[in-house]
Formats: C-alpha cells, structure tokens, sequence
C-alpha cells in the first residue's frame, strides 16, 4: 500500500531524480520561468515554493538549508535579495503552472512554471512592418568592414617574430624546394 508515500518518482532512480529537481530549480530561480513536463512541473512547485519559503524566513540557518538543494550561490542569493521580498505578504502559493500542449517528439505534455507576479515578458514580434523593413534591414550596412578592409586589417595584426605577415611567411618557399 502507497500510506504516506509523497512524490513522483518520474522514471529515474533516486539520485538521478534529485539531481534533475536541482538543476530544474536553479534554472527556475534564474530564469523565473521554464517549460517542462507537466510531471515535472508539479514536482518541481512542491520544491521551489519550499524553497522560497525558507528564503522568506531569511536567517543564515534557512540559507544553509537553501544552499543544500540549490548548491549554485549566485542563484541563492538572488532567492534571497530578490524573489523571497516579493512574496513576504503572501502565505503559499508562489508559482503557477501553464499547460501549452504536447512536445512535438513524443508527445509529453509541456507546461510553463513561473513565479507569480513575475516580470516575464515574452518577446514582442513588431507588426506593421512589411516587405519594405525587410529590404531594408537586408541592405549593407556601410559602417561595417568591407572584404578588402578586412583582409588589410587582418595583415597588419599578424606579424611573424621576424618583422614580416603570416601571408608573406606562407609564400616564402623553403630551400630546397
């Protein structure tokens, strides 16, 4: 019988599992937003709002525990300074989980997990612009190096220890040839 048996074991041994929750969490943390499985997700918010929960109590004890699960301290200490002080009014439920449909290679279902009140911004495609913008943004730009520049500016940086180019090294032919 499964009595008091928590958890998803997602397919994989113990240690993988873990290991896999702590990259997903740092990634998390850093990103604020990632796309993963739907099981994966769901293991992961039980994490994470774990997580930033302790970051909200903020003593070095808590960071400790932290640092045990999210072993990279650049992402402890954005925990800390910067996500645990949003959620300080709120008593649970940090995150949220977006279904967007299945992976196109075998069909799992994704999802997005993010921190509520996140300031995710997906990027904006800019509409309005046509055939036209196109054209121009094919157009040469004339600040940058032409081909002959290029290969001018190339010459004078190498320089061979006897004062003369790599290019006028390689044509020199070795005696006896």
């Amino acid at each position: 019988m499964r009595h008091l048996v928590d958890g998803r074991k997602l397919g994989r041994p113990t240690g993988h599992r873990m290991s896999m929750l702590r990259n997903l969490a740092m990634s998390f943390f850093e990103k604020e937003r990632i796309r993963t499985t739907v099981q994966r997700a769901k293991e992961l918010r039980s994490v994470a709002e774990r997580l930033i929960t302790l970051a909200k109590r903020g003593e070095l004890h808590h960071r400790r525990q932290v640092i045990k699960v999210v072993p990279r301290r650049s992402t402890v200490k954005k925990l800390f300074d910067q996500i645990a002080p949003r959620f300080t009014a709120r008593k649970g439920g940090y995150t949220r989980i977006i279904r967007v449909g299945p992976r196109k290679g075998d069909g799992a279902e994704m999802a997005y997990l993010e921190l509520i009140g996140s300031e995710f911004k997906p990027k904006v495609k800019e509409k309005g612009k046509g055939k036209a913008a196109k054209k121009e943004a094919g157009k040469k730009d004339e600040s940058r190096p032409t081909p002959d520049r290029k290969a001018k500016d190339r010459s004078a940086e190498k320089v061979d220890v006897h004062g003369k180019s790599k290019q006028q090294v390689q044509h020199v032919k070795a005696p006896g040839e």
